[in-house]
């Protein structure tokens, strides 16, 4: 286990103090450890969300447009 002294707000540690309540932890330490989890769940997992996959494949069947060069993309986007 690693020991860390840490600086918080004051908002911050009220939502520390939430999570400990309803969750029902010893302390803080164990609710910044559960945070840690659902974040890691939620953003860093590495599978792709399904909504993301059909994007891309909508995105996929679309019909390239051809520009030609940086000249005719830049007039067309009007730049």
């Amino acid at each position: 286990m690693v020991q860390a002294i840490i600086n918080i707000n004051e908002h911050t540690n009220r939502i520390l103090n939430i999570v400990k309540a309803k969750y029902d932890l010893n302390d803080k330490s164990s609710a910044i450890d559960l945070m840690a989890m659902q974040y890691e769940e939620e953003i860093l997992d590495s599978e792709l969300k399904p909504e993301y996959i059909e994007k891309a494949r909508k995105i996929n069947q679309q019909k390239a447009i051809d520009v030609g060069n940086v000249e005719n993309l830049r007039d067309r986007l009007g730049l």
